[in-house]
């Protein structure tokens, strides 16, 4: 029975028979062989159903349109002053290693006769760290995708994260953190304004 979607409801087997994508479970059931291990054991006989269905999951934001979310949510408002969410818990996968990086992103934003859901910045953010990434790249990717579609005046993002790639392999700094920026139209050009949203982000 052959259940392949690329964004699994259920990231464990639904039955022993189930075969979710016969190609992926195939690569990663090599992969184990490769790495010395017996795939066929108890413990790793599912593992390449769930392998599978999690990196559907992991890698999802290619299927997505931050265009689409956004437009969905935009409604008429008259809000001239900042608007900032905090603390937006992301998850993300280094595309050098394919190991997980995590942390949080702030993204304000100065409205141009229209505001957005807030549950669509969270969205937006997804859109962009559930795929192989670089943290720079993911910054300003938010960043261009919410000036784009906002028409703010202006749309900032700062993004901290552990990278497992230094804390478990390479340097193995268990508490450095990475941090990055992008500014854009009123953050960029207005240092008051970049100072003022900082200082909001650093609480």
């Amino acid at each position: 029975m052959v259940t392949h979607s690329h964004y699994a409801t259920s990231f464990e087997a639904e039955s022993e028979a189930e075969v979710y994508d016969p190609r992926k479970e195939g690569l990663v059931r090599e992969m184990l062989d490769a790495l010395g291990e017996d795939a066929e054991r108890e413990g790793l006989r599912r593992t390449p159903l769930r392998v599978a269905k999690a990196l559907d999951f992991l890698t999802s934001g290619y299927q997505m349109s931050a265009e689409e979310i956004i437009k969905k949510a935009l409604f008429e408002e008259d809000a001239k002053e900042m608007v900032i969410v905090r603390d937006i818990e992301f998850y993300s996968m280094c595309e050098h290693h394919m190991l997980p990086f995590f942390g949080h992103a702030h993204v304000g934003y100065l409205p141009n006769g229209k505001v957005v859901g807030l549950s669509k910045i969270a969205r937006v953010v997804d859109v962009f760290a559930r795929r192989l990434q670089v943290q720079e790249r993911l910054t300003n990717q938010v960043a261009d995708a919410l000036m784009e579609h906002l028409g703010a005046h202006g749309v900032a993002v700062v993004m901290e994260a552990s990278h497992t790639c230094m804390m478990m392999r390479g340097v193995q700094k268990q508490r450095s953190t990475t941090v990055s920026s992008a500014m854009r139209g009123t953050f960029e050009s207005d240092p008051r304004t970049r100072a003022e949203f900082m200082s909001f982000v650093r609480g």
